[in-house]
Formats: C-alpha cells, sequence, structure tokens
C-alpha cells in the first residue's frame, strides 16, 4: 500500500566498488548490497579493481559465484580495461561494460598507447569505455612535487583541476578517431564540466557520456577540516567547483549520479594523507542526500529519476529496469518525504563503519522492492543470494 507515499523506481548504481572477491574486510557482496538496498538502490554495477581483478573468466567466475551467493539486489559486473585482460572473453561472459579505465594511478592504470589501444578493441566489439579521466604524469608530478608537506588538504593541490580536464579532452580527442562509446566517470571540476560542454554540444558530436558522484556534489575543500584523511579520494575535493557540477546534472549535461561507494576501514584511513587509500563510501546515502536536495530546490525531482535510474538502465543496456512501468521489473522505492533525518553511521550497513556525510540531513526510504519483492522495510528482508546478474550486451549463451 503506496497510499501517502512518494513511489520512484529503484537506483541504478552505476559505480560501486564492493570489494569482493579478495578484499572483503573492507566490503562484501552482502553487506555492500545491504547498503544499497536501505538506500533505495535496486541494482549496482561493480568494478574490477578486486582481487584479483576482473580480467578474464577465472576472476570473472569467482566474483560472479561471490555475488550470486551474497547478493539482495541484482547487479551487473564490469570488466577489467588493461592489455592484460581478455576483452572478448569477457564480453562473451556478460560484462556490462570496460572499466574504470585509470589513467592515473592504481594496478589497472594504463598508458596513453594502452589506452588508444583498449578504445579500439572496446569498440570493436560493442561495449562501453568507463574512464576514470586524470592525466597520470601531472597527478605525479605535482604528487612529488608537495610529498613533504603532510596536511591533509594539500591532496588537492597534488591532483589539480587541470589534471581532469586535460584527461577528459583527451579521451574524448581519441574517440574522434577510435569509434567507441565513452563514459566518464566521477566529473569533479569546472574544467572538466567545461570540456563536455564543448565536445558534447560542439559540431563534433559523439557518443558519450559521464557520470557526477555525491561526494563532489555535497562536499569540498572546506571539508578537509572536518574529515582530515578520511576526506582522501580520487579525484580529490575541490575548490569553487560544486555549483558548475549542479549546473551540469540539472540541465543534462552531466547524464547521471553513481555513487563510486569505495569503502575502506576507519584504521586504513587513519594513516598519513599519502598513505591512506583514496575513496569513501556512499551507496546508502546517495539517494537520501538527493531526495534532500530535491527539497530545497537544488534539483527537480524529475531530472533525480532521469539520472539515477533511468538514464544508467539507458547507457548501460539494464532492459527491463530503470522505469516504472508495465513489463518493467518492480524494482520500487517508498519514501515519506517529510521524513528528514540527520546521516549517522550506527544507521548505516556498509562494513567501513564511517561516512563522510555523518551529521547531513537526508531522507531514507521507508520501504524498497526489488522485481517486486521486499528487500528493506525499515530492516534488511531481502534474502542472501536473491540477487540477479544482468548480462551484458555481448553476453553469449554457454
Amino acid at each position: 500500500d503506496a497510499h501517502g507515499a512518494l513511489t520512484l523506481p529503484g537506483v541504478i548504481d552505476a559505480h560501486v566498488h564492493f570489494r569482493d572477491p579478495g578484499l572483503t574486510h573492507k566490503e562484501d557482496w552482502y553487506t555492500g548490497s545491504c547498503a544499497a538496498a536501505a538506500g533505495g538502490v535496486t541494482t549496482v554495477i561493480d568494478q574490477p579493481n578486486t582481487a584479483p581483478p576482473t580480467l578474464d573468466k577465472r576472476s570473472f567466475n569467482l566474483k560472479l559465484k561471490s555475488a550470486k551467493r551474497k547478493s539482495i539486489i541484482d547487479f551487473g559486473i564490469n570488466g577489467g580495461g588493461v592489455p592484460a585482460a581478455n576483452l572478448e572473453e569477457l564480453w562473451g561472459l556478460g560484462v556490462t561494460a570496460f572499466g574504470e579505465i585509470f589513467m592515473a594511478d592504481g594496478d589497472l592504470l594504463v598508458s596513453e598507447s594502452e589506452l588508444a589501444d583498449l578504445l579500439k578493441s572496446i569498440g570493436e566489439l560493442g561495449g562501453v569505455a568507463s574512464i576514470h579521466a586524470e592525466n597520470g604524469e601531472l597527478c605525479s608530478h605535482f604528487t612529488e612535487e608537495l610529498r613533504r608537506i603532510r596536511r591533509p588538504e594539500i591532496y588537492s593541490r597534488a591532483r589539480p583541476n587541470i589534471c581532469e580536464a586535460i584527461a577528459v579532452e583527451q579521451v574524448l580527442e581519441m574517440q574522434h578517431e577510435i569509434p567507441v562509446r565513452i563514459h566518464i566517470c566521477h566529473l569533479s571540476t569546472r574544467e572538466g564540466i567545461g570540456v563536455i560542454r564543448r565536445m558534447k554540444y560542439g559540431k563534433k558530436e559523439a557518443p558519450f557520456t559521464c557520470e557526477v558522484a555525491p561526494h563532489h556534489l555535497f562536499l569540498d575543500h572546506k571539508d578537509w577540516a572536518r574529515l582530515g584523511t578520511f576526506g582522501k579520494m580520487n579525484p580529490p575535493l575541490r575548490k569553487r567547483c560544486m555549483q558548475h557540477l549542479w549546473n551540469g546534472l540539472n540541465d543534462g549535461t552531466i547524464d547521471i549520479l553513481a555513487s563510486d561507494h569505495a569503502p575502506h576501514t576507519d584504521d586504513e584511513k587513519r594513516a598519513g594523507i599519502w598513505d591512506a587509500p583514496a575513496g569513501v563510501p556512499g551507496v546508502e546515502t546517495m539517494l537520501p542526500l538527493m531526495l534532500h536536495a530535491v527539497k530545497q530546490n537544488l534539483i527537480p525531482l524529475a531530472r533525480v529519476i532521469e539520472a539515477m535510474s533511468a538514464k544508467p538502465a539507458q547507457i548501460f543496456g539494464l532492459d527491463d529496469k530503470g522505469l516504472i512501468k508495465q513489463g518493467y521489473d518492480a524494482d520500487l522505492v517508498l519514501v515519506d518525504t517529510s521524513n528528514v533525518r540527520k546521516i549517522t553511521v550506527d544507521q548505516l550497513h556498509s562494513k567501513a563503519g564511517w561516512t563522510p556525510f555523518e551529521g547531513r540531513e537526508g531522507i531514507f526510504p521507508e520501504l524498497v522492492l526489488s522485481r517486486g519483492e521486499v528487500v528493506y522495510d525499515g530492516e534488511i528482508t531481502g534474502k542472501r543470494g536473491r540477487g540477479k546478474f544482468l548480462r551484458g550486451r555481448g553476453y553469449v549463451n554457454g
């Protein structure tokens, strides 16, 4: 009975790191999917940088087995975008997309020439290349220049805005020579948005999309003082970019919102700024923050629904998802928009045990259904392992 409640389509979070297999002290498919469900997320797409990374049939099946055993919501799995990955094999196994492909940092970092080769191969398969767009050479240069400084806020200067803008422009210029669908992850700067606007609405229109993460919409450089090393993320907290991101999301320049849920333990995040891992949890708080933003007239509800449900389904080929429509999965979220409450970590479900949004106001779901089955009703009711693997466009039976 939805009388008196606002009914929304379930959120599709196209960018989560559930850390399973191999890094399950940070998160796993059960705890991650519980956090998602409690936040109104009924479908997630997991990224490939687990242990082992998702690069071939063996590593894919290892992740798939764990997800099928533990997840309470439906899920897609991305394949790794590195030279060592068997792209054709992964595509046939049903990966949703390839990436994040990292242009800076990490075990899955690629060079410019490797990126070009990967884009060509992904394009030939008909896949989507999901890009972490920061210029690796510049990030390394500024990091080495500033490493002697231990203040957490210095991290933003080690990865300045120009690193993102250059990388975004570079990969989108590559697309003019290499036919491939590109998705830019977690756009965070006014300069990056400027490039997106020019390329999206200019004479050389190409099939690319982009996302923004809630931590770049709701946090900025002023939050370093409160968060310390817990605020370390890639791309980093920015200065004077937040309103540009809101404008881009509102006018459709930014296509979707995705959490980039990247949990680490309390102890890991307490290391020094250069040693602490980058990333923050966010899958459970994303929709509550956005619904409160609607209440504050920062964004229309219709745009939130489009950016968090309909458009992600369209970009990543998730048929039967993203809309409240006959024939579609009954992934539904019921909310009472008058029930505004403060976000506190004791009410959240991630293994991380902390949130960068502590004390912020949000509107949490009252009831969440996945394919017509209640998975959250003030508490987790979804059964472990009920989540369904959503096969990507390239799936080959058998």
